[in-house]
């Protein structure tokens, strides 16, 4: 009789323990409890991010074509997309999402879902696999697309700088998975555009060569031109105005409109050239003295805590050009010599304007002083020459020359030259206390006060016109992607990235780009403590666990021995 209810009272205590164990596993369930003990808080959502999926109000789907067999880096990639989208589900159950492996099915399906992609601009990876000793192609499609109504949007999942390498990329790519997802759904649950005007009385780039960027800014911005001697001022509804490479002096009356947009909370992008100068200028001469460009914005610059110095930027970290080293025969042997005028600086902050970009082609940049302002503005560095550059102040002579000669490191020793920045903060009016009276009347005109200073508020300098110039044919009609090297026939991307995402940074309130800032380490092995110490992590992994079985039986044996021998006397 005392053994049957030692046995119900072992069976009670498992009934109640499997008991504790479904209670709590419900609670779980109920809560969706989870800490984030990574480093780099990578389980963790932004607060933009969250905002941004708490206003959704209706069924938003997600078919990501990245399912199959892949490489083991991919198969990483696939489930960061899988546990990131499972957060956005958990935080807001209008979130759906499945995963599609578009190579699957018949040939003829195969080919149409081919054909529908390619439609939508979705463009496959030609993958190269290894099976054993043999090496087999396989098209991936490393997209999401978001459907919200009768709205959609793809986004590539793959970053791809070419400088790192397939580990880096794919890190890359997981870490900027959180940014494109919210920005797609951002994008999706605001589809009002915004405004956005370029200057264009100044001798701006003409439309022609800015095909490029506002092929880009048209999905999401409504953009247009502006002359500033025939309006009377920028409206409020102008989210950014952007100033690119202005050849002729700005009038007052024209910096004024420009000083109350600033003033009355506007943003703005200058993409300013500091002196006459282009490669054009020496094809026909042996050397060039270019001359300082007078737009008339210097002390507005400088009001607002910039001053963009009358000098050129070299760099030893710089794109190529071609010259002429021989003939054989009728025909001229022609190699590409690196010119160091044309900087291609890489990333050098962790901003989220320009953290994982790639690097960015510059032509004859100036670099950018930073000045002491009455009101408080910060003042960010965002585009940086490398540790070894130095600048050549004006007037100074240009030619190519310069090839003629092995670079020597110890003359470039002027790093980190600021040649794009953002200030962000309170700017003070450069018509303060010196308006004229015209300028008053012009106001009173639309019912308007004078402002002399702006409420908290962002702008963007950088000392190159033609960071965002795009090459257009006139004999085709085409045109090329901002950053396009025409003598290396390659495009450096980073330029693309930078205008777009200070685009994202000016004008999105929430501020999602701060997802940019993410990253993921990659933590290597000690290799020589793996050596030193692999007979003993051995050992303990295996012997440790041996052990405590052993320890567990014995006690256990203890403990029941004990129990029924006391019961039984």
């Amino acid at each position: 009789m005392k053994a049957f209810f030692a046995k119900m009272e072992v069976g009670v205590r498992m009934l109640l323990v499997l008991g504790i164990l479904v209670f709590l596993n419900i609670l779980a369930s109920l809560f969706n409890f989870s800490v984030d003990l990574s480093e780099d808080r990578r389980f963790s959502l932004t607060p933009a991010t969250v905002h941004t999926i708490q206003t959704i109000n209706d069924n938003i789907y997600i078919k990501v074509l990245l399912d199959g067999e892949f490489p083991a880096g991919f198969k990483r990639l696939r489930q960061g997309v899988n546990d990131l989208l499972f957060q956005y589900k958990k935080r807001n159950g209008f979130v759906s999402f499945e995963f599609e492996n578009p190579n699957e099915g018949s040939v003829e399906e195969i080919n149409k879902r081919r054909e529908s992609l390619s439609k939508d601009g979705l463009v496959p990876i030609n993958l190269q696999v290894r099976s054993g000793t043999e090496k087999n192609e396989q098209l991936i499609y490393p997209y999401a697309i978001f459907n919200y109504g009768e709205r959609k949007i793809a986004v590539s999942l793959l970053e791809n700088v070419p400088e790192l390498d397939q580990e880096e990329n794919l890190n890359n790519s997981i870490s900027q998975l959180e940014y494109k997802f919210s920005n797609a759904i951002d994008k999706l649950l605001h589809p009002d555009k915004k405004n956005v005007l370029l200057t264009s009385a100044n001798g701006e780039l003409p439309t022609e060569e800015t095909k490029a960027i506002e092929t880009m800014l048209r999905p999401f911005y409504n953009v247009g031109r502006i002359q500033l001697d025939s309006v009377y001022q920028i409206k409020k509804e102008t989210d950014v105005v952007l100033v690119i490479k202005p050849i002729k002096p700005f009038s007052e009356r024209s910096k004024f409109i420009l000083d109350q947009y600033i003033m009355n909370g506007g943003k703005m992008m200058w993409f300013i050239d500091a002196l006459k100068m282009s490669l054009d200028s020496l094809a026909s001469r042996a050397e060039f003295i270019p001359e300082p460009l007078d737009l008339n914005l210097g002390d507005q610059l400088f009001k607002y805590g910039v001053r963009i110095e009358s000098n050129m930027v070299l760099d030893m970290e710089c794109s190529r050009i071609p010259q002429v080293i021989g003939k054989i025969g009728d025909k001229p042997q022609i190699e590409l010599f690196p010119w160091y005028y044309f900087p291609i600086p890489a990333p050098r902050t962790n901003h989220p304007i320009v953290n994982n970009i790639d690097r960015i082609l510059m032509d004859f940049p100036a670099s950018i002083d930073t000045l002491k302002t009455k009101q408080f503005v910060r003042k960010i560095p965002l585009i940086v020459s490398s540790n070894y550059s130095r600048f050549q102040l004006a007037p100074a002579k240009v030619s190519f020359d310069i090839l003629r000669y092995k670079p020597e490191p110890d003359k470039f020793n002027k790093p980190n030259l600021i040649m794009g920045v953002l200030l962000e903060g309170t700017f003070n009016s450069c018509f303060e206390n010196r308006v004229e009276e015209s300028m008053l009347q012009s106001l009173k005109s639309i019912q308007a006060d004078f402002k002399s200073n702006s409420p908290e508020t962002k702008m963007i300098v950088v000392a190159d016109g033609d960071l965002v110039k795009s090459f257009y044919d006139f004999n085709t009609n085409k045109f090329s992607t901002i950053g396009y090297s025409k003598f290396e026939k390659t495009a450096y991307n980073g330029n693309k990235e930078f205008f777009l995402n200070a685009m994202e940074y000016l004008t999105n309130k929430e501020n999602i780009l701060e997802a940019r800032s993410k990253q993921y380490k990659i933590r290597l092995l000690n290799q020589v403590k793996i050596d030193e110490e692999r007979s003993f992590w051995q050992i303990l992994n295996l012997g440790l666990p041996l052990l405590l079985i052993v320890l567990f039986g014995f006690l256990n044996t203890y403990w029941r021995k004990k129990r029924y021998t006391k019961n039984n006397s």
